[in-house]
């Protein structure tokens, strides 16, 4: 007959057991311990100068003093004393300083909940969609909101070398129809395409000088004349079919 539970090693009375108190009670002295554990520190090799009873460490590798031998167990000061336990797999525990849930695994404690430390280098994160290696975040919702955190809010899209893309594509039905940014160059161009296969390009910021180029042709809606144009204001009057431009003081005909 077994005198100790399989999975928490809690003492079994036996029968016409004298004292049975001693061993009711130091089943639930390890109750009180293992379950909701909470350790004061993980990783712990060096006892506390002070302590109180019933707290716990979760000892690291080769720890020293009172401690010495007892790698990677549970050390819980009780009675005025130190007593250990040996973590069992899905063990989990709560760790005062580092203010995290962690598991035991056979490779020791890792992070259990989310925190800081494990929302870096994630392999993917799906919002409403599922993530896959090449559209690492991926979002479904009706909108997308990127805030200021108290002053100004920049979108960074950044590339490897001049001859890659950096880009924002828009698409129907996942099929692209316009992009904009950096395609192949370091010139700002906008591109479009009917059909999703068949690209023009439509305009282009020159890097190098600034200068804005139109690739196809341009129109200008007819209208009337601003109310208060800037000089080097050019728009096409409605009324007397002639393209016009402000010179500062007067509208010039240029045609």
């Amino acid at each position: 007959m077994t005198t100790d539970t399989p999975r928490l090693n809690l003492p079994f009375i036996e029968a016409a057991q004298a004292q049975k108190h001693v061993t009711h009670n130091a089943a639930l002295e390890r109750l009180d311990i293992i379950v909701q554990l909470q350790v004061q520190q993980f990783g712990a090799t060096t006892p506390p100068n002070t302590t109180q009873e019933g707290e716990s460490w979760a000892l690291g590798t080769d720890p020293t003093g009172v401690w010495a031998g007892q790698n990677a167990r549970i050390a819980t000061f009780s009675g005025g004393g130190w007593i250990y336990f040996i973590p069992r797999p899905g063990w989990r525990a709560w760790g005062v300083a580092e203010a995290v849930l962690r598991v035991w695994t056979d490779t020791g404690w890792v992070n259990a909940g989310l925190d800081a430390s494990n929302l870096n280098n994630l392999p993917g994160v799906g919002i409403g969609a599922a993530s896959d290696p090449t559209n690492r975040l991926a979002v479904s919702a009706p909108a997308t909101l990127l805030n200021h955190a108290g002053g100004g809010h920049q979108v960074k899209v950044n590339k490897a070398s001049a001859g890659d893309t950096a880009s924002l594509l828009y698409q129907n039905a996942f099929s692209g129809r316009a992009e904009m940014g950096l395609a192949g160059n370091d010139d700002f161009s906008v591109k479009v395409s009917a059909t999703g296969g068949t690209w023009r390009t439509a305009l282009t910021a020159v890097a190098a000088t600034g200068g804005v180029q139109l690739h196809h042709f341009a129109q200008l809606v007819p209208g009337t004349a601003p109310a208060a144009p800037a000089r080097g204001t050019v728009y096409y009057d409605d009324a007397g079919n002639v393209l016009r431009c402000f010179d500062g003081a007067v509208w010039r005909d240029l045609f």
